[in-house]
């Protein structure tokens, strides 16, 4: 069976995932795409050899099973609301919104549609961080005592893209509040985070921070200590660290080639892979092909709209501890 896919957004996300989609995954095939700029859709359609309509009304009439929901976060309900109403399976890129009622709004559509969807925590399926997700599972480094993540840019993103993007929480550390819950194994209980501008102060101007470190507390026990940046001028640092108590794993950092000189000079080492669409490659191919799989055989989705909730409502009571100066209760934002 080949999944017939329609990309909705077609900015650089949108188009990374029309392209892997087309050309890259088995069994899977992009019938159409669609963007309120049609240059952009143009472009994609152009490359890819396939439609590109006009108007979301028109991508969903296409002859596809399933949707790719890549437009701007403020779309995303209604493009999902939409799409399970269609009888589309859905993939919707994080965060689903930056307002809970909103999520919940589109979670309800889909439930009512009873269609499939997945949330595109693509950390998930790195081997790396999968490796150590999977060492705490099957009781490697005994009970997870704690969790240790960091999370470092090698630049920040324009200013015009700070002022939009829902602060450095539900941004950037989105994905490693995912991270927490996926390796720990336990929902979050609480929050405490200190944020600060240490990068540019135009960041700070535009009601955000650079740099932040965040403590969760799990109902399991455990602890997750997160370190956010915008800038690392060493390349994209990515780690993640389980600490039990009988053991640890780890995944580290990802460099342009593995190999290593050493001489009387002492060691010398490749760059670390520059950004995301560098260091994750690999897990949004195996998070494609978890996707289509699902569809295929009628699995549930590997990450739920229950999962891409979850850290939209931890990066709320994180800006709030921030703002505050004190741990918030989880229970204090999903009420």
């Amino acid at each position: 069976m080949t999944v017939r896919f329609v990309v909705l957004g077609c900015g650089r996300i949108g188009t990374m995932h029309a392209e892997y989609l087309h050309r890259r995954v088995s069994g899977a095939e992009v019938v159409g795409v669609f963007d309120v700029s049609g240059d952009s859709a143009g472009a994609v359609s152009a490359e890819l050899g396939v439609p590109a309509v006009e108007s979301l009304e028109d991508a969903l009439s296409l002859d596809a099973e399933a949707v790719a929901i890549c437009t701007s976060t403020d779309t995303h309900v209604d493009c999902m609301v939409a799409a399970a109403r269609a009888g589309r399976a859905i993939f919707c890129e994080k965060p689903i919104s930056l307002d809970v009622a909103e999520v919940d709004r589109g979670l309800r559509a889909v439930e009512a549609a009873g269609v499939p969807l997945h949330i595109g925590f693509n950390r998930r399926f790195d081997p790396s961080h999968r490796s150590v997700a999977e060492a705490v599972a099957r009781g490697a480094v005994g009970d997870v005592e704690v969790v240790n993540i960091t999370s470092r840019d090698p630049a920040p993103p324009p200013i015009s893209y700070i002022a939009v993007s829902g602060g450095i929480f539900n941004d950037m550390a989105i994905h490693d509040f995912d991270m927490a819950r996926y390796v720990t194994g336990s929902e979050v209980d609480s929050v405490y985070a200190v944020g600060r501008v240490r990068v540019d102060p135009a960041i700070g101007e535009a009601g955000d921070v650079d740099t932040a470190v965040i403590v969760l507390t799990h109902d399991n026990g455990a602890l997750t200590t997160i370190d956010i940046s915008r800038r690392a001028v060493y390349g994209y640092d990515q780690r993640v660290e389980a600490f039990g108590s009988a053991g640890m794993a780890q995944s580290t950092n990802h460099h342009e080639v593995s190999a290593v000189l050493a001489s009387g000079d002492g060691y010398r080492q490749a760059p670390l892979q520059h950004f995301f669409l560098e260091r994750y490659a690999v897990s949004y191919l195996d998070q494609w092909a978890a996707f289509v799989d699902a569809v295929e055989h009628g699995t549930p989705m590997p990450v739920s709209g229950l999962d891409g909730r979850a850290p939209l409502v931890i990066g709320m009571a994180a800006k709030k501890s921030m703002d505050e100066g004190r741990p918030v209760q989880i229970s204090e934002i999903d009420l």
